[in-house]
Formats: structure tokens, sequence, C-alpha cells
């Protein structure tokens, strides 16, 4: 078999065990709406954001919805080293990159279904986006290649962890980060300190480019900074991945 075939058999493993464990399918798909809903019902009118709050927090909770399946990406990648199953695929002669990418490619799946189904109840609860049929692409793109280098970067924490404990909790940062941008409520609101870290830390200028994009006004200014950031995650991620997997493996 080729190293694509090896990928899709991979795939469709780590499919199947996510759809087999209610945990990882709440947390990834569900526990986005439930902020959502918390947020807009419950916080959003304590919010000056200068517009709707459902159309400031929905690009935010996209990206939240990407960070909140991770745990089990670094927990499922982590259990596979260690307990032994990836060396059976070394016996079997199953690809070592497909191993690899048959997790980030189930992440990424999974990220999608999840910001479907977030912005899906979006729309219900009153979303009204301006962006062209080009911009929605770029939103898309934005969001593939975000979830593609938090895929690769939790795989890396997978690996480097020494059990499947560890693992879950090494990605909770990634999970909290979210909430220390302007996801939430607007940067330039918050207190002195937290304020400049929001500013300059990743996941800002991501989310403002896809609350541009989404608004049909993005800004050069946000969209350079997040695809760099993106393009540094992911290769950060590959190689950390790569270089542990060939240690431990």
């Amino acid at each position: 078999m080729s190293a694509k075939s090896h990928s899709l058999v991979m795939l469709r493993r780590n499919t199947k065990h996510i759809t087999r464990n209610p945990t990882s399918v709440f947390n990834a798909v569900l526990m986005p709406i439930v902020i959502m809903l918390m947020f807009v019902y419950m916080f959003g009118d304590a919010f000056d954001v200068g517009v709707d709050y459902i159309d400031y927090a929905t690009p935010g909770l996209m990206l939240l919805a990407v960070c909140y399946g991770l745990g089990a990406t670094a927990t499922s990648v982590n259990a596979d080293m260690t307990k032994g199953v990836i060396n059976r695929f070394k016996v079997m002669d199953v690809s070592r990159g497909a191993v690899l990418t048959g997790h980030v490619v189930s992440s990424v799946l999974t990220n999608l279904v999840a910001i479907a189904a977030l912005v899906g109840v979006a729309f219900l609860l009153g979303f009204d986006p301006h962006a062209s049929v080009a911009q929605w692409f770029g939103v898309v793109g934005l969001v593939v290649l975000l979830a593609f280098a938090a895929g690769w970067f939790t795989v890396a924490l997978g690996l480097s962890a020494k059990s499947p404990e560890t693992a879950g909790m090494a990605a909770v940062p990634l999970v909290m980060l979210p909430f220390f941008s302007s996801a939430i409520v607007p940067a330039e609101k918050m207190g002195p300190g937290l304020r400049q870290f929001a500013e300059y830390q990743p996941f800002t200028p991501i989310i403002e480019t896809l609350r541009g994009l989404i608004n049909g006004a993005p800004a050069a200014g946000d969209v350079i900074p997040a695809l760099a950031w993106c393009v540094v995650i992911a290769l950060i991620g590959y190689l950390w991945a790569r270089s542990t997997f060939t240690k431990r493996a």
C-alpha cells in the first residue's frame, strides 16, 4: 500500500475512535455551542462591542471550537505511543508519516464539523454576516489552515507527554488561550498587561482576520500576521512531532 492509502486507513481508524467516544464528541462539537449560548444569553448585554454581540463573538468562538477538540487528539496520539499501538503498526510496515497524518486530518475534519454546527446555531441566534462568496472561501481556508497548524502542534504535545492523562492536560493552555484574546471582548477594553498580551498573542490576529472576512472588510494588518502565525505553528508542530516520533517509536 502507498503512503496515501496508509493515511486513509489511519484516518478511518481515528474517525471511528472519535465517534465512539461521547466525551470527545461533546468537547469538540457541543461544548463550543454551550459556551456560545452562555455568552450570548448570559453575558452578551454586559459587553459594549458596537455591534450585536452574536456578530462579534461568532468568529472568536469559531477559533475556540478548533481548540476544544485538541485534548482528545493529544490523548489519542499519546495512547497510541504509550500502549504499543505504533510499534504494532511498525511490524505491519505501516508508513510512519501516515500514523501522524491520520491524527491531524481527523482533527481537522472534527473541527470543521464543530464549526459548521456552531455557525448554524449562530444563524438561529441572529448572526448576520456581510461576507461575499470569496470572503467565505477565505474564512474556510483560514479555518482549515488554523486547524491543520493546531493539529500538528497537538500531535507533538501528545507524543511528548508521558501518559494520556498528561497529554490531555498539555492541551489545556491551547483551550484557554482564546479567552485571553479578542474572542470574547475587544482587547482595548482589557486592563493593562492583559491588554498587551491579548494584542500580541497568536490567536488575536487570526480572530480579527475571521471577523474582518465575515464582516466583508478584512484588514491586511491582521491577515498577514494571522497567516504567518498559522504557518509558524504548523512548522513547529510538524518538526517537533516528527522528531519526537523518531526518537520514541
